[in-house]
């Protein structure tokens, strides 16, 4: 096989230089990544699916053709580029010499000839004209409910329930949902509606010839079709065309609601338990040394035994023999830099002597705000039973279990008449906003104000336009408060929270001015709390005297995470990831000017926007050019932290409000900035970044239900130092949710 290449690589491309690595690594006797788009130069034949399933009929949508047309035409003006860009001479991305499209795919002739005479069935969605070859099966789409639930006016349930007593008319009526809670909730809702008679059943066989019935089922449409179809009783015999089942689906009446299994998850140790977590130059921390190096694995024999053991360097070329079974002493040290101790001496234990110190001191102010939390009294809520279900019911996503375990946490903290101070901690898009939402809910139907209040004005503002959808139709007054808000609107405002008209108010540290007033404040919402300044945290502290407070994050500041940890604030924690999210397909690769312009031109044309991150300002010019030079079909615009704050603010909500498709910047992108629309993320120079970075620059994409893809590019033909290799590999591990990786 690695003749075969050599010789076709040869004639095709003639005699490879010394720059190029996949014909070394290939001569070499190397695996090389992506070598698969070389297939063709190592066999002599590429067989189909078709060669391996003789005869067999072949079924197909009624878009076969166009797509496949389409995947055609765009396969080769990815190849006619590859070809275009292998001519420039200045280039920043490595070699690359694309293989014929007609050597790795089927043409339109070759995809007819495989065909040949199969027998095909194509299936359509729509109506056809009659004939010998057309079969109607009989279904039909469904009713949507989407006009109804638009309508504030319009009471959904009860349009749902004219609709099912005109379709029980003509035969039998199923209403399929997501789960048996959600069927549960679907029942009261439609009892209260004078539906009383409902018919719980396990599938579509144990449906009757009438009545309504509750299945779960989950459908994504409903539909209607003759009851002979789908009814398996002796007494329905062909196809009653006038007698048909009505199937409603869950998303028809609340709109989109996906689901799917839920996922174990590993647990992570916060120690070290094995040697393979730690590498050669990584430093950690001895309980009773202190700071040193480790160096690697020792056998030292010791009273005639043999012991292997981990070699720690400490202070003045000093040595430690630490014997494996004791590796529980150390931990790792939170950076990769630092000063080692000495070992033996007197250093660590009297930082260790004043850090505890230190903390005795935290501790008993900790211990003395939590007594007096602990002495005061606050109202109890608990919200209208049937408003609640309606409001549940609107949440358009199956709760995980974490989430509900969190929303009982908070409903039975706001009901046992102490003041709760409970922090949720989730990661980015886990659900913690529906858990404040839902407390939200039941303080402002319970009679008291409830302040929301994000680090940001583009939280701000996002946190405010999901509040207003959330609660239309309700008796509650919804306003934000933030300097985005014109002077007439903040003066509005600011009366209406001082008279008790505004129930919600969502704004930003501009809630903390000393002016603002409430004429009821019952429940306080924090986002992000490590955000905010000393200042505004006095002012947090004046505000949370005996009121609810609930505290939403995704990465704790270690003494929130504490305080949590050590029982003086409650703590909830959402560990599983919402229903609908894929998981970031994430990629590592040497700087490629074609596959990133195919990243950015795809997030462009299906209605997306785009993160191109650099490590320094001094990158953005190099970059910029490569954007209007390569890719110019997409409009960028360049945001860093040393632009003045109001066009910076200008910039990011112009990019937020999509007027731009590309968005380049620093490590400013780094956290804060939730734009669902923005899925692809490109980041130059990866190696350049720190772990922990990567993670929560790559965390800004994939924040919707649209796959998400992560470009992490280096220097061409540059070899990475073994900490960035381990860090690029690390960061395919940390997706929980295992995004696709590459290196």
């Amino acid at each position: 096989a690695i003749t075969r290449f050599r010789q076709n690589y040869r004639i095709e491309f003639g005699a490879a230089g010394s720059d190029d690595p996949l014909y070394e690594a290939v001569s070499a006797g190397r695996k090389q990544a992506g070598m698969e788009h070389w297939l063709p130069f190592f066999h002599a034949r590429l067989e189909t699916l078709f060669d391996y399933l003789p005869g067999v009929p072949v079924t197909q949508d009624d878009q076969i053709t166009p797509a496949r047309l389409s995947r055609w035409d765009g396969i080769v003006d990815q190849y006619e580029t590859r070809k275009a860009a292998l001519a420039q001479k200045a280039r920043l991305d490595t070699v690359y010499k694309p293989v014929s499209p007609e050597q790795l795919y089927l043409d339109d002739a070759a995809w007819v000839a495989a065909l040949g005479d199969r027998r095909v069935v194509q299936f359509h969605s729509l109506a056809q004209a009659s004939g010998p070859r057309v079969v109607d099966a009989g279904g039909r789409i469904g009713r949507n409910f989407s006009p109804e639930r638009q309508q504030e006016s319009i009471s959904l349930f009860s349009a749902l329930a004219d609709h099912v007593r005109k379709k029980m008319e003509g035969g039998p009526v199923v209403i399929a949902s997501y789960s048996e809670g959600a069927r549960e909730r679907l029942s009261g809702l439609i009892e209260d509606e004078g539906l009383s008679e409902t018919i719980p059943v396990t599938d579509l066989t144990r449906v009757g010839k009438r009545g309504l019935h509750l299945v779960v089922w989950p459908l994504e449409q409903g539909f209607e079709a003759p009851w002979g179809a789908l009814a398996s009783s002796s007494e329905a015999v062909g196809q009653d065309k006038k007698h048909r089942i009505t199937v409603i689906s869950e998303q028809d009446v609340l709109g989109d609601r996906l689901i799917r299994s839920p996922k174990k998850r590993r647990k992570a140790e916060n120690f070290l338990t094995e040697t393979q977590s730690l590498s050669p130059g990584d430093l950690v921390v001895h309980v009773d040394h202190g700071i040193g190096r480790y160096l690697g694995m020792e056998v030292i024999t010791a009273a005639g035994a043999a012991h292997e053991c981990l070699l720690l360097e400490y202070a003045e070329s000093s040595r430690l023999y630490l014997p494996v079974e004791n590796i529980e002493l150390l931990s790792r040290y939170g950076h990769e830099e630092g000063f080692l101790d000495k070992l033996g001496g007197g250093a660590w234990q009297a930082k260790k002597a004043r850090l505890k110190e230190r903390i005795r001191e935290m501790a008993d102010k900790l211990i003395r705000v939590a007594a007096e939390r602990a002495l005061r009294k606050a109202p109890i809520m608990d919200p209208p039973p049937g408003a609640w279900d309606s409001f549940s019911a609107r949440f358009p996503y199956q709760e995980t279990d974490d989430q509900l375990r969190a929303i009982e946490d908070v409903m039975a903290d706001m009901q046992s008449g102490q003041p709760m101070d409970r922090l949720i901690c989730g990661d980015v898009g886990f659900g913690k906003t529906e858990v404040a939402m839902r407390a939200a809910f039941v303080a402002a139907m319970s009679g008291v104000q409830v302040a929301v209040i994000a680090p940001t004005t583009l939280l701000a503002r996002q946190h405010y336009k999901s509040f207003v959808e959330r609660f239309r139709g309700f008796p509650l007054e919804v306003r934000a408060l933030s300097r985005f808000v014109s002077a007439k609107d903040a003066t509005e405002t600011k009366d209406g929270m001082a008279r008790g008209t505004v129930d919600i108010v969502v704004g930003t540290h501009a809630l903390l001015a000393k002016g603002i007033r409430f004429q009821n404040l019952g429940l306080l919402i924090i986002d992000e709390e490590q955000h905010f300044g000393v200042g505004h945290k006095e002012r947090l502290k004046q505000l949370r005297t005996d009121i609810h407070v609930l505290t939403l994050t995704a990465t704790p500041i270690p003494r929130t995470l504490q305080l949590s940890l050590s029982g003086v604030r409650d703590l909830s924690i959402i560990g599983t990831p919402p229903v609908d999210r894929l998981a970031i397909r994430t990629y590592v690769s040497e700087f490629d000017a074609v596959t990133i312009r195919e990243g950015l031109l795809r997030e462009h044309y299906r209605g997306g926007q785009s993160f191109f991150v650099v490590p320094r300002i001094s990158d953005l010019p190099e970059i910029e050019e490569f954007l209007r030079e390569q890719v110019p079909e997409v409009s960028h615009v360049v945001a860093h932290g040393q632009m003045a704050a109001g066009e910076l603010d200008t910039r990011m909500n112009a990019f937020y409000d999509g007027k731009y498709d590309v968005l380049l910047a620093t490590t400013i992108v780094e956290s804060g900035l939730d734009i669902p629309t923005a899925n692809t993320m490109v980041i130059h120079r990866a190696d350049m970044f720190g772990l922990s970075q990567l993670y929560q620059i790559r965390g800004r994409v994939g924040r919707s239900k649209t796959r998400a893809y992560a470009y992490l590019t280096t220097k061409p033909r540059a070899k990475l130092t073994p900490a960035a290799e381990k860090r690029l590999r690390v960061l395919g591990s940390l997706d929980s949710l295992g995004a696709g990786f590459t290196l």
